[in-house]
């Protein structure tokens, strides 16, 4: 039988190929948890309600989210209870103070 040659390039390329798997694994990004609570969402009701307030404007889901720095399905959370409690309203398919 021959024996096969293993060349410095053959070894070189499998390294960089492991290489690169693992900074792939690496940088993964985490994924947000989403917890669901009465006590979490009343926070995230505060958020939108301070961030509409201090908006002083209707804004779209997406701008709470972003005034208030949380994930939009946080703000839609806290958009709930606030409709709920009447202390929000529809204004030309955005959300409004009262």
């Amino acid at each position: 039988m021959a024996e096969k040659k293993v060349t410095k390039k053959a070894v070189a390329t499998k390294a960089t190929a492991e290489k690169k798997e693992t900074v792939k694994k690496a940088a993964a990004p985490k994924k947000a948890v989403l917890v669901i609570n009465a006590e979490n969402v009343g926070f995230k009701a505060g958020d939108v309600y301070q961030a509409l307030a201090t908006a002083e404007k209707a804004l779209t889901v997406a701008e709470i989210a972003k005034a208030a720095k949380i994930m939009n399905e946080e703000a839609l959370l806290g958009l709930g209870w606030l409709l709920k409690e009447g202390k929000v309203a529809d204004v030309d398919g955005k959300i409004a103070l009262a």
